[in-house]
Protein backbone atom coordinates (compact mmCIF):
# COMPACT_ATOMS: atom_id res chain seq x y z
CA UNK A 1 0.00 0.00 0.00
CA UNK A 2 1.41 3.27 -1.27
CA UNK A 3 0.98 6.72 0.79
CA UNK A 4 -1.91 8.38 0.50
CA UNK A 5 -1.63 11.78 -1.27
CA UNK A 6 -4.04 14.64 -0.86
CA UNK A 7 -7.11 14.38 1.36
CA UNK A 8 -6.90 11.16 3.11
CA UNK A 9 -10.12 9.24 4.82
CA UNK A 10 -8.76 7.56 7.63
CA UNK A 11 -12.26 7.39 8.51
CA UNK A 12 -13.56 5.51 5.52
CA UNK A 13 -10.98 2.79 5.96
CA UNK A 14 -12.04 2.25 9.05
CA UNK A 15 -15.43 1.81 8.02
CA UNK A 16 -16.37 5.46 9.30
CA UNK A 17 -17.80 7.61 7.02
CA UNK A 18 -16.74 11.12 6.67
CA UNK A 19 -13.14 12.66 5.97
CA UNK A 20 -10.49 13.60 7.91
CA UNK A 21 -8.65 16.91 7.62
CA UNK A 22 -5.22 18.34 7.63
CA UNK A 23 -5.71 19.44 11.27
CA UNK A 24 -7.93 16.41 12.56
CA UNK A 25 -4.82 14.41 11.21
CA UNK A 26 -2.18 16.50 13.16
CA UNK A 27 -3.77 16.09 16.12
CA UNK A 28 -4.22 12.30 15.83
CA UNK A 29 -0.55 11.56 14.57
CA UNK A 30 1.99 14.56 15.48
CA UNK A 31 5.10 14.05 13.85
CA UNK A 32 7.25 14.91 16.89
CA UNK A 33 5.32 12.15 18.84
CA UNK A 34 7.15 9.55 16.13
CA UNK A 35 9.52 7.32 17.32
CA UNK A 36 10.24 4.29 18.88
CA UNK A 37 6.77 2.36 20.29
CA UNK A 38 6.94 -1.16 21.68
CA UNK A 39 4.18 -3.41 20.64
CA UNK A 40 3.58 -5.30 23.25
CA UNK A 41 1.54 -8.69 22.14
CA UNK A 42 -0.95 -9.57 24.75
CA UNK A 43 -3.92 -12.12 25.57
CA UNK A 44 -6.77 -9.37 26.48
CA UNK A 45 -6.15 -6.01 25.06
CA UNK A 46 -9.05 -5.02 27.86
CA UNK A 47 -7.30 -6.19 30.74
CA UNK A 48 -3.95 -4.93 29.74
CA UNK A 49 -5.24 -1.72 29.40
CA UNK A 50 -6.61 -1.98 32.94
CA UNK A 51 -3.90 -2.99 34.31
CA UNK A 52 -1.37 -0.24 33.06
CA UNK A 53 -3.93 2.73 33.83
CA UNK A 54 -3.71 1.35 37.36
CA UNK A 55 -0.01 0.13 37.41
CA UNK A 56 1.54 2.60 35.37
CA UNK A 57 -1.33 5.59 35.15
CA UNK A 58 -1.29 4.91 31.47
CA UNK A 59 -3.48 6.79 29.29
CA UNK A 60 -5.76 5.53 26.19
CA UNK A 61 -5.03 7.21 23.14
CA UNK A 62 -6.66 4.97 21.14
CA UNK A 63 -8.64 1.70 21.09
CA UNK A 64 -9.92 -0.72 18.55
CA UNK A 65 -12.74 -2.95 19.38
CA UNK A 66 -14.45 -5.29 17.02
CA UNK A 67 -18.45 -5.03 16.71
CA UNK A 68 -18.13 -8.79 18.26
CA UNK A 69 -16.55 -7.94 21.43
CA UNK A 70 -12.93 -8.24 21.42
CA UNK A 71 -10.03 -5.07 21.58
CA UNK A 72 -7.46 -6.06 18.92
CA UNK A 73 -4.91 -3.42 19.41
CA UNK A 74 -4.57 -0.14 21.50
CA UNK A 75 -2.36 2.73 21.62
CA UNK A 76 -1.11 4.37 25.75
CA UNK A 77 1.03 7.30 26.78
CA UNK A 78 2.75 6.17 29.73
CA UNK A 79 4.77 9.30 30.74
CA UNK A 80 6.02 10.21 27.95
CA UNK A 81 6.08 7.26 25.79
CA UNK A 82 4.12 5.24 23.69
CA UNK A 83 2.88 1.99 23.67
CA UNK A 84 0.95 0.01 21.41
CA UNK A 85 -0.57 -2.95 22.32
CA UNK A 86 -1.81 -5.92 20.26
CA UNK A 87 -3.91 -9.11 20.82
CA UNK A 88 -1.94 -12.34 19.86
CA UNK A 89 -5.05 -13.58 17.96
CA UNK A 90 -4.07 -11.29 15.46
CA UNK A 91 -0.69 -12.92 15.08
CA UNK A 92 -0.20 -15.29 12.75
CA UNK A 93 0.31 -19.45 13.20
CA UNK A 94 3.43 -19.28 11.61
CA UNK A 95 4.85 -16.17 12.81
CA UNK A 96 7.42 -15.97 15.38
CA UNK A 97 5.20 -13.56 17.52
CA UNK A 98 2.70 -13.59 20.44
CA UNK A 99 2.50 -13.03 23.94
CA UNK A 100 5.37 -14.05 26.45
CA UNK A 101 2.91 -16.61 27.78
CA UNK A 102 2.62 -18.41 24.18
CA UNK A 103 6.20 -17.84 24.12
CA UNK A 104 7.26 -18.96 27.55
CA UNK A 105 9.29 -16.12 28.22
CA UNK A 106 10.49 -12.59 27.26
CA UNK A 107 13.56 -10.87 25.34
CA UNK A 108 12.58 -7.61 26.18
CA UNK A 109 12.74 -5.28 29.34
CA UNK A 110 11.04 -1.96 28.97
CA UNK A 111 12.35 0.58 31.43
CA UNK A 112 10.17 3.51 32.69
CA UNK A 113 11.79 6.57 34.53
CA UNK A 114 9.88 7.62 37.02
CA UNK A 115 10.19 10.82 39.33
CA UNK A 116 9.68 8.11 42.54
CA UNK A 117 10.30 4.38 42.11
CA UNK A 118 9.42 3.14 45.53
CA UNK A 119 5.76 4.60 45.20
CA UNK A 120 5.31 3.56 41.32
CA UNK A 121 6.96 0.27 42.18
CA UNK A 122 4.04 0.04 45.21
CA UNK A 123 1.35 0.66 42.73
CA UNK A 124 2.45 -1.38 39.78
CA UNK A 125 2.45 -4.06 42.35
CA UNK A 126 -0.53 -3.67 44.40
CA UNK A 127 -1.97 -3.58 40.25
CA UNK A 128 -0.87 -6.79 40.14
CA UNK A 129 2.83 -6.48 39.28
CA UNK A 130 4.93 -9.41 40.27
CA UNK A 131 8.08 -8.21 41.79
CA UNK A 132 11.63 -9.30 41.13
CA UNK A 133 13.24 -8.28 44.04
CA UNK A 134 13.47 -5.29 45.78
CA UNK A 135 13.58 -1.90 45.06
CA UNK A 136 17.50 -0.87 45.42
CA UNK A 137 20.62 1.07 43.92
CA UNK A 138 21.70 -0.68 41.02
CA UNK A 139 25.50 -0.05 39.80
CA UNK A 140 24.63 2.54 37.12
CA UNK A 141 23.19 5.00 39.91
CA UNK A 142 19.78 4.22 39.04
CA UNK A 143 17.61 3.23 41.79
CA UNK A 144 15.17 0.15 40.67
CA UNK A 145 12.37 -2.02 40.69
CA UNK A 146 11.72 -4.63 38.76
CA UNK A 147 8.51 -6.26 37.89
CA UNK A 148 6.34 -9.05 35.39
CA UNK A 149 3.29 -7.79 34.60
CA UNK A 150 0.48 -10.26 34.25
CA UNK A 151 1.15 -10.71 30.42
CA UNK A 152 4.30 -11.97 31.08
CA UNK A 153 6.22 -8.69 30.13
CA UNK A 154 9.16 -7.51 32.29
CA UNK A 155 9.33 -4.11 33.25
CA UNK A 156 12.07 -1.88 35.29
CA UNK A 157 10.67 0.85 37.06
CA UNK A 158 13.74 3.43 37.45
CA UNK A 159 14.53 6.85 39.13
CA UNK A 160 18.37 8.49 38.76
CA UNK A 161 20.05 8.77 42.22
CA UNK A 162 23.95 9.28 41.06
CA UNK A 163 25.72 10.66 37.43
CA UNK A 164 28.29 8.67 36.49
CA UNK A 165 30.53 9.20 33.96
CA UNK A 166 31.55 6.33 31.82
CA UNK A 167 34.96 6.37 32.77
CA UNK A 168 33.45 5.71 36.73
CA UNK A 169 30.88 3.52 34.80
CA UNK A 170 32.82 0.83 33.13
CA UNK A 171 35.03 -0.23 36.64
CA UNK A 172 31.45 -0.49 38.38
CA UNK A 173 29.86 -2.99 35.38
CA UNK A 174 33.34 -4.95 35.78
CA UNK A 175 32.69 -5.10 38.98
CA UNK A 176 29.39 -6.28 39.24
CA UNK A 177 29.43 -8.61 36.74
CA UNK A 178 32.94 -10.52 38.08
CA UNK A 179 32.39 -14.25 38.46
CA UNK A 180 32.37 -14.90 42.39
Amino acid sequence: MGIARGPVSVGSRLGIPGKTTHEERKLICRYKDRGLAPNLIVRGVEQAIEFYQNALGAEVLYRGTMPNGPTLHAQLRIGQAYVLLSDEIMCQDDSPTGSPEKLRGTTAVLELWVDDVDAAFERAVKAGGKPLGPVDVAFYGDCVGMFTDPFGHIWTLATPVEVITPEDLYPRMIEHFQPA
